[in-house]
């Protein structure tokens, strides 16, 4: 897994770089393939803002969050990024399994009816 950590008008500290790499780690559990991240950390006026974006095989997820505290701002970031590879993944296993698709189940609808 590749990690990349950029600021804009902030310093990333080590502190602050070793707390987004454990939360981007934890996408793993949904994405076991290689993942390429790109967390960029920036403070416009008041804010804090965290915006994560994660290419792993054939999906990118992206995610943004604001807040007035940078480790809120990666907390709520990262809660987007795993919701969104939850989705994908149960996706995948549906897709497996051999599960109908959206459009098979209105077909069929359409035909009963």
């Amino acid at each position: 897994m590749q990690i990349t950590i950029t600021g804009q008008n902030i310093d990333v500290t080590p502190a602050l770089k070793s707390y987004t790499e454990e939360k981007v780690q934890k996408v793993r559990r949904y994405l076991n393939t290689t993942i390429n991240a790109h967390v960029i950390l920036k403070v416009e006026k008041l804010d804090q803002i965290a915006e994560v974006t994660i290419h792993a095989n054939g999906v990118d997820l992206h995610g943004e969050d604001k807040s007035e505290n940078m480790y809120a701002a990666i907390d709520g970031v990262m809660d987007k990024i795993d919701r969104q590879a939850k989705k994908f993944k149960g996706k995948a296993q549906a897709r497996k399994k051999g599960s109908p698709s959206a459009s098979e189940l209105i077909s069929e609808m359409e035909e009963g009816a």
